[in-house]
Parts: C-alpha cells; sequence; structure tokens
C-alpha cells in the first residue's frame, strides 16, 4: 500500500512538471536571456548572457499575511513589450541617458485567481525585476508583505565582494546599523556575513564574468532589503531586524493592494565594464516631484574632517569659508554642535558672510527620534514635520543651501517614510540633501529632485579615527568604485592634502596615500556635491599643481567609462565633463602597476597633462608627484606605473 502512495505522488509529482508552463525573452540587442517556470507550483527565474548562465534557476515570490504568493502558483502568460525613455539629470554618472529594455510581465495566478505579476525590464548589461501583489477580491484593499522569496542562485566557482549586515543598536550611541562596514575580497560563497547577510549593493564573480546584485525604488511604501545567505550559493531577499529603531515598528511592509515592490537589479558583464557604466538604479524610477527651484552643484569644505568637533566654532566656520572661497567652492559645511557652540542667530549672521563671498552653507542636523542615543545637536529638529519645517523655513530664510541629516537608524518603512518627508519637505524650502549614518540611496537621485548623496559606505571619519583606516584607504578605495559608487552618489568627503588629520599637520593619523591618489578620488568618487578633506593650510603646504587641480575638478559628469581594474586591488576608470576627460587612477597592491592602458577618447597628438607619482613613492613617502604634459599616440595607449597608494591622472580635451 505505502508502495503504490508513493508511486502516486511521484507520478502526481511528474505530471505536474510535464505541465509547467515556462517563458523566455530577450534583452532588445539579444544578448540578455531570462527564462521564467512554475515547475512544481514555484516560480522560477534564470538569466543568461551570450548564451552562459550568470543567474541559475532562482525563487520568486512574496509572502503575504494572507497568502504565501512563493508556492502552488500557475504561470499564465508573460506580456513582452519594450520600454523606452530619455532623461537629462546632473547628479548621477551619466548626464543624458537614453534607455531602452523589453519589458515582460509574467501573470501567476493561485487557485484560479490573479496573485502575482512579476515585472521583468532586461537590457544588454541590466536585469531588474519587482512584483505587482493583487489582492484576493474586489474589497481586498492592504496586505502586509512579510517576506519575499526573491533569490540569485550563483554559478558554482563565484567568489564574492561583500559589505557584512551588523547587529542593530549597537555601535557608537547605539547608532548601527549604517552600512560602514568593511567588504571581504574574493570570498567565497556559502556564508552569511556575521549572521545578518550582507548590505546593498553585492559584487560577484563568476566563472564568467560579474554580477552585482542591488535594489531600486524604495521609498515609503516598502523596507530596505539585505541579501542572505542560506549555507550554499543561493543568495535571498531579508528584511530589516526586529530589533532595529530599537524595537520600534514591524520588520513587514504595509501595503496598498495592488502593490508595487522596489526592484531587484543584476548588471551582468564578461567585464566590470557594465557594471561601473551602468545607470539601472534610476532608469527604473520616475521623479515624485518636481524641484521647487534650479538646483545647483559644486564643491565645498568642511573642517570636521580634519579639526573635529573643536572646529565647530563661529571664527573656525569663518575661516573656513574664507577658504572656500579663495579655492573658488561653492559651500562650506557646518558640522555638528553648531547650535550650542554657535547659536543660530550667529549662524544666520555666517550664512551673510558666506553669501559676500559667492559661498552658501550646508548644515548638519541629527536624524533624532527614539532610535539611537546619538547626543550630537541639533537634536529634534528633523523627526516631527511642524518642528522640521520650522527649521527648514528658518534656513530657507537665511539663505543655507542645504542639510546632512546623520543617525538614522535602520530600514524598517517608518525609517523609509522619514527620508522621504525629509526630502520632500526640504525641496518646499529649496534645501538640497544629503545622508549619513544611513541607509543605501535607492534610486533616489531621480526620484527625489532635491537629493544630493549618502555615506552608506566606511567614509573618510574613519581615516581621523584610527592608523587601521589610513593603511587600507587605497585598499578600500579600490573597491568603492566597483560597488557602493557604482549604484548611487557617495558623500565621502575626502581627498585630504594634509600628511596627518590634525589641526596643525603635526599629529594624529598619518596619510599613506600620496597627493596624487587624492586628487585621483575627487574623479573616481562620484557625488554632485564635493566636501572635500583640504584645509586652509593646503594653500601654502600642499603642491601649488595639487591645489589648481582641486579648484578646477568637477563634480558633476556627462559620462563614464571603465577602463582597468579588480577590487581592492587597483582601479582606473574615465569621467567627461563637457569636452574634457580625466582618467583617474589608483593602486593599492604591494607591486608597483606597470600597464599599457587603451585611451580611445583622446585622438593622436592630443596634449594631454599627467600628473603622476615617483615610481619609488611606495618606499619613500616624501617623494612628490609630478604634472608633465604629454602627446597622445597614434595608438592610443599609454604606459603608466602606479606605485602602492599612489594615483595617477590624465586630463584632455576632445
Amino acid at each position: 500500500m505505502m508502495k503504490r502512495m508513493m508511486t502516486a505522488t511521484a507520478l502526481a509529482l511528474s505530471l505536474l512538471a510535464a505541465q509547467a508552463n515556462e517563458k523566455t525573452f530577450q534583452s532588445p540587442d539579444g544578448t540578455m536571456a531570462i527564462t521564467v517556470s512554475d515547475e512544481g507550483g514555484r516560480p522560477t527565474y534564470q538569466v543568461s548572457l551570450n548564451g552562459t548562465t550568470f543567474i541559475e534557476r532562482s525563487p520568486l515570490g512574496v509572502r503575504m499575511n494572507y497568502a504565501d504568493l512563493t508556492q502552488g502558483l500557475a504561470l499564465k502568460d508573460c506580456k513582452i513589450g519594450t520600454v523606452k525613455d530619455e532623461y537629462a539629470i546632473k547628479t548621477i554618472k551619466q548626464s543624458h541617458v537614453s534607455y531602452e529594455a523589453t519589458e515582460a510581465v509574467c501573470q501567476f495566478e493561485k487557485q484560479g485567481k490573479q496573485a502575482l505579476d512579476v515585472i521583468f525590464r532586461v537590457t544588454g548589461r541590466d536585469v531588474a525585476y519587482r512584483y505587482k501583489i493583487y489582492g484576493q477580491n474586489k474589497d481586498h484593499f492592504s496586505g502586509n508583505v512579510e517576506g519575499e522569496a526573491s533569490s540569485f542562485v550563483l554559478p558554482q566557482g563565484t567568489t564574492t565582494f561583500l559589505c557584512p549586515q551588523v547587529k542593530p543598536m549597537g555601535g557608537f550611541a547605539r547608532t548601527y546599523p549604517s552600512y560602514e562596514t568593511s567588504y571581504t575580497w574574493d570570498d567565497q560563497t556559502g556564508k552569511n556575513g556575521w549572521g545578518q547577510g550582507y548590505t546593498f549593493p553585492c559584487l560577484f564573480k563568476t566563472p564568467a564574468g560579474w554580477v552585482i546584485i542591488s535594489e531600486t525604488g524604495t521609498d515609503a511604501n516598502y523596507v530596505g532589503c539585505a541579501l542572505l545567505n542560506d549555507g550554499g550559493n543561493k543568495y535571498s531577499i531579508g528584511f530589516p531586524q526586529k530589533e532595529e529603531m530599537d524595537g520600534w515598528g514591524t520588520p513587514s511592509a504595509s501595503v496598498a493592494l495592488p502593490a508595487l515592490t522596489p526592484w531587484r537589479t543584476m548588471t551582468l558583464g564578461t567585464t566590470l565594464a557594465p557594471i561601473v557604466e551602468t545607470t539601472v538604479a534610476n532608469d527604473l524610477v520616475q521623479p515624485k516631484y518636481k524641484a521647487s527651484k534650479a538646483y545647483t552643484y559644486g564643491k565645498g569644505t568642511w573642517s570636521w574632517i580634519i579639526r573635529m568637533d573643536g572646529s565647530c566654532n563661529y571664527k573656525e566656520q569663518k575661516e573656513y569659508i574664507d577658504f572656500a572661497a579663495a579655492l573658488g567652492y561653492r559651500s562650506v559645511l557646518v558640522d555638528a554642535h553648531w547650535d550650542t557652540a554657535i547659536g543660530h542667530d550667529r549662524v544666520a549672521e555666517l550664512s551673510r558672510y558666506a553669501q559676500s563671498k559667492g559661498v552658501g552653507l550646508f548644515l548638519w542636523y541629527n536624524s533624532n527620534g527614539s532610535w539611537n542615543d546619538a547626543p550630537q545637536g541639533p537634536r529634534h529638529k528633523m523627526d516631527r514635520s511642524s518642528v522640521r519645517r520650522q527649521e527648514m523655513k528658518w534656513m530657507q530664510q537665511n539663505g543655507i543651501l542645504g542639510i546632512k541629516v546623520d543617525f538614522f537608524g535602520g530600514d524598517k518603512q517608518p525609517m523609509m517614510q522619514l527620508y522621504e518627508d525629509i526630502l520632500t519637505d526640504a525641496n518646499e524650502f529649496g534645501l538640497q540633501c544629503i545622508f549619513h549614518g544611513c541607509t543605501l540611496p535607492r534610486g533616489w537621485e531621480r526620484m527625489y529632485p532635491n537629493y544630493v548623496a549618502s555615506e552608506a559606505v566606511l567614509a573618510s571619519e574613519n581615516l581621523s579615527f584610527g592608523q587601521g583606516a589610513c593603511d587600507a584607504e587605497a585598499k578600500n578605495g579600490c573597491t568603492h568604485v566597483f560597488i557602493r559608487n557604482t549604484v548611487a552618489s557617495m558623500d565621502f568627503g575626502g581627498s585630504a592634502l594634509n600628511k596627518r588629520y590634525s589641526t596643525g599637520n603635526d599629529r594624529g593619523t598619518y596619510r599613506r596615500t600620496s597627493d596624487v591618489y587624492a586628487l585621483a578620488t575627487a574623479v573616481l568618487f562620484q557625488s554632485s556635491v564635493q566636501h572635500f578633506a583640504l584645509a586652509p593650510n593646503n594653500l601654502t603646504d600642499a603642491p601649488a599643481w595639487a591645489i589648481d587641480f582641486m579648484k578646477r575638478v568637477p563634480t558633476t559628469w556627462d559620462e563614464v567609462r571603465f577602463i582597468d581594474g579588480y577590487p581592492g586591488r587597483y582601479a582606473i576608470i574615465a569621467r567627461r565633463a563637457g569636452s574634457t576627460w580625466y582618467v583617474a587612477g589608483i593602486n593599492a597592491e604591494k607591486q608597483p602597476l606597470k600597464k599599457t592602458i587603451q585611451l580611445p577618447m583622446f585622438a593622436k597628438d592630443t596634449q594631454l597633462t599627467v600628473y603622476a607619482d615617483d615610481a619609488k613613492y611606495a618606499s619613500d613617502p616624501t617623494l612628490a608627484g609630478s604634472v608633465k604634459q604629454v602627446k597622445q599616440n597614434k595608438k592610443q595607449q599609454m604606459t603608466i606605473n602606479i606605485p602602492e597608494n599612489g594615483g595617477l591622472l590624465i586630463v584632455g580635451d576632445i
């Protein structure tokens, strides 16, 4: 009897598999193919590039509080069409984007009822999908998304470049998580970080090439997610930890039905070029409101990174305003404690003085609320609408350019609501927003026109906090170029020309990287507003050619190209602003980076300005860099030699 039952079960499963529906569709250029299936009642997808599998068959679906939409589903149809878009934007890596993708809306039913659409967008380098979730009947208009089956199964032999998620309510003043941990490089699959998975974006090296996985379009209607590992090659979407925000709010997402979730994105390539050059995070979203004014961008200074908390006084902030004016910079960031150390009335006076010099102010704020113990002020100005709007009105009346809001509380839906509320209110008062101690931005440059950038990385402050960060600066710099900064603007706050992180340039941690390295990262690290770690003494103690470059380097770009590199080892990319190309390279390896690189953007005999380090810099950091003029050769090549912790810049017009 038991044998007959087992045979019947096997037969039923065999019939179900035989009846499985499967649909395949391709990118407009035919290079990327997606196969969607409902085998066994469980929706899956698979991704191949030029016939090679990059993502193996991986689960799809969501778990709702009213139904499990990860199993018992039947694929009814995939409606396939083409989506085209064109947009101009100043705040990302490319100023004008023409987007064309295959769109496939794959419809799944459960027990004969419409349950879930999986909406795919596919280009020659990007794959993205999101869900449209339906209610059970015509009167069902709300629900909770309790989790997703959404996964990414990588091929055997894949290695990882990942940033571990931390447990909440730890670290300084219980401010974790904040996307500020160090990466692992070329690690094996099958790990789950420190037990909580990994923060986006997540980079993988497969036997055939590279894949970076992230998400975009996250707003007040959902939660920020992470990537979890089950011990094998499958990485799955994970929701926030329940302890985030000191336990306030649930890890689930409350949605109105039908609901559209954020996009899960994958960028694939045989080289890192598609990953460096992708604009997928902004291709898939639309502005949520119009800009209240024509926002401007540019360079700035800030005292805190070199002089720390004690510099937040009227005299030194005025000194930095004069410094910014001497450099031709747009702004000064006045950091924490200004409310008590300077006061609102004198900050208004500082703002008037700055404006008389052609400079504006960004002001630091604590995000506040009950989610951590961060003591820095101003506090309790950003977490409630009435107080926030009153403060923003004061800023508008006093000509403040923008705000830097710090110490957020995690990725739960109430925190995503706070980001959106701050941005929306700030736009009404003509203020730009930078976030620190925060989540990864997910398409926010296009969604929120007054959004500038976020930290969400182990940024420059750590160079001042400990020598270990200085020793690893180049390795981390060669990582951010290929991971964090590929998906969104990154407020790093670097490019220091001080040899040491202190007011007198004579104590504190030692900078291991060269001056040319500092200049190169001003190009490599992308953000439309850059507050560089320069100090007034650099006008006299830094090389004149370095200061001259830092006066002229753009912060908005028209185009980006991958030249060469490997995460954590070395990075060479090119950015174009108008008719000028800037090729920037840095090296973290022990041995000098000796290569011949192709520079097809420069025609034969183009006059190039080359900033380079002495080949012996690694053994003698007192050796200064130099600048010289060369002509492009007929092969459009250049042989380079970048020492450990050194840099390279090639600048020329087309």
